[in-house]
């Protein structure tokens, strides 16, 4: 009888570099290469267990002293729109969604631009030239899309979305900050969750949710929220006693945190 072995790819961890959500804290990361016939199965599978994508690296925060960062989730047949979040649907009607492949512009290094002077001047990405543009939105070895939103014949908010197998991922998403009434941040995950119905796909994956951050906080505003929470997505009511607090235990050693990953041909994760 022949048993195929999971798809276990080798983990590194990053040096540690200032946290760019919570102030006096120190960033680190758990890594691994994203590349080969098996990365789209390896990026359905590590999604499901908190890593996020980027270009061809999965990655999960591992601080040393800080578990603040929780990768977040909305289940689409739980989501329920407030009454914030149903004019936020009105008021962008005339905004027309396209889909593309993954072919990076200028109008949309332009837009992303003027979205990191306003929002992440200080941040790392604040730097990117145009070819590193076209490096984040064109290196995927997943299945991966650009929604593109326009006004008037204008682009005013993009979003790179990774297609995975029970959702979709966002990856990374950038709107004209000078329109604020449009609310276009908070849109880009309302058309995310109605695009995820129309698919038939039971997620939308939303990166990391920070609580004691600011600007992450906005992510607990969408009903049907789970956040991946020792080991398991758990509805963020039933965890009430989040914290950012610091707490040398917080993470488990690295090894430790490797050996209990499941990969692609090991047992399904939840």
């Amino acid at each position: 009888m022949r048993h195929s072995l999971p798809i276990a790819p080798q983990f590194y961890v990053t040096a540690p570099q200032a946290c760019p959500y919570l102030e006096n804290r120190q960033e680190r990361k758990l890594f691994a290469a994203l590349q080969g016939d098996e990365a789209q199965s390896l990026n359905n599978c590590l999604s499901k267990q908190g890593f996020r994508r980027s270009q061809n690296v999965l990655y999960r925060p591992t601080c040393l002293d800080c578990a603040a960062c929780l990768s977040a989730r909305v289940e689409v047949k739980q989501f329920f729109p407030n009454k914030s979040q149903k004019r936020t649907n009105k008021t962008n009607q005339n905004v027309t969604r396209r889909s593309t492949s993954p072919w990076a512009t200028d109008e949309q290094f332009e837009l992303f631009k003027r979205y990191l002077e306003d929002r992440h001047a200080n941040g790392g990405m604040a730097e990117m030239d145009v070819f590193e543009f076209a490096a984040m939105i064109e290196e995927t070895p997943v299945d991966t899309r650009v929604i593109e939103y326009e006004l008037n014949n204008k682009l005013v908010a993009a979003c790179l979305t990774d297609i995975v197998d029970d959702g979709l991922s966002m990856v990374y998403s950038f709107y004209d900050t000078n329109l604020s009434k449009y609310s276009l941040g908070t849109y880009v995950v309302l058309d995310h969750i109605m695009l995820a119905g129309e698919l038939n796909l039971k997620y939308v994956y939303l990166g990391y949710w920070v609580p004691g951050s600011s600007k992450m906080g906005y992510k607990s505003k969408f009903s049907g929220l789970e956040i991946y929470h020792e080991k398991k997505w758990k509805k963020l009511e039933e965890i009430p006693n989040v914290s950012s607090e610091l707490h040398p235990l917080n993470t488990a050693p690295v090894a430790e945190q490797v050996s209990e990953l499941d990969f692609p041909g090991s047992e399904a994760v939840r």
